[in-house]
């Protein structure tokens, strides 16, 4: 697999990147940004995987994340992928919470999308096959997990169905549970069909009721949200925790929203909670 390099910037001792290639899980080109921390020729260093939210590509956080001096003083690689695949050839919807720009971290069965709409097979297959042939300093054997909302939720499931590659998963405003808020109706639904049984492999609440467990999750969720208590419902996933027995760390923080101020608040806190458990 080969990869173009779209730019490079020097921040904080290392290197932001951001990176174009054919995907084939998408049938379409990707795009994802990674921020390599300095680090001693032939080091090996953890990864971090940032999964973003609603309407965002991999510039929203890679441009106001503010997660690089976190990284550069804790030695870990951050990746952010895009959110959905992109182009003239892809479905869309005209709404912001279906079709690119949301692709809610599924791998779609439904017509239109499911030809192209197959980020779970990316996120977690192909982008990280590509960054450990394209990136040697990358410890494929440390790997944490987090995100934003949609990403949140998509941090979640993913690190829930394979607790043995991820040590560590935490999020920023996750959509608990898909299966039971507007934006997962619409978007399971759409995606996977009217079937929900179907839609549990994508619901953080569900994963763990049938079986899924991890040894902590850390959350930062917004007290000042708008989308709290008709989207995100953080209250379902630590019942699910509680039943479950997974250590959850809920931080409800006062004042706080939905955007990026919230998230680069805290964001360091998660890259350094992260490298704890990440280290060797």
């Amino acid at each position: 697999m080969s990869i173009e390099r779209v730019s490079a910037n020097r921040a904080h001792g290392g290197v932001q990147e951001v990176h174009r290639h054919a995907s084939t899980a998408t049938g379409t080109d990707m795009v994802f940004s990674i921020y390599i921390p300095p680090h001693a020729a032939g080091a090996q260093l953890p990864v971090l995987w940032y999964l973003s939210g609603l309407t965002c590509t991999h510039a929203n956080v890679t441009d106001k994340g503010e997660y690089r001096r976190a990284c550069a003083e804790h030695s870990i690689i951050l990746i952010a992928p895009d959110t959905s695949p992109r182009g003239d050839g892809v479905p869309d919807d005209p709404a912001y919470d279906f079709g690119q720009g949301a692709g809610f971290y599924v791998d779609a069965t439904q017509a239109p999308w499911a030809t192209h709409f197959r980020m779970r097979s990316y996120v977690e297959d192909e982008l990280p096959a590509l960054v450990a042939a394209a990136f040697p300093m990358a410890d494929m054997t440390r790997q944490g997990i987090t995100g934003h909302s949609m990403g949140g939720h998509g941090a979640l499931t993913v690190a829930l169905r394979d607790p043995a590659r991820f040590r560590s998963v935490s999020a920023f405003a996750p959509i608990s549970s898909p299966l039971a808020c507007p934006w997962g109706e619409k978007a399971l639904g759409g995606y996977l069909g009217p079937d929900r049984a179907a839609w549990r492999a994508y619901d953080a609440c569900a994963l763990i009721d049938d079986g899924a467990v991890v040894p902590e999750i850390l959350v930062d969720q917004g007290a000042a949200d708008d989308f709290l208590s008709e989207q995100l419902k953080p209250e379902l996933l630590e019942q699910a925790c509680a039943r479950a027995g997974i250590d959850l760390t809920l931080r409800l923080q006062p004042g706080y929203d939905h955007s990026y101020y919230f998230i680069s608040t805290f964001m360091a806190d998660h890259v350094a909670w992260h490298a704890a458990r990440l280290k060797t």
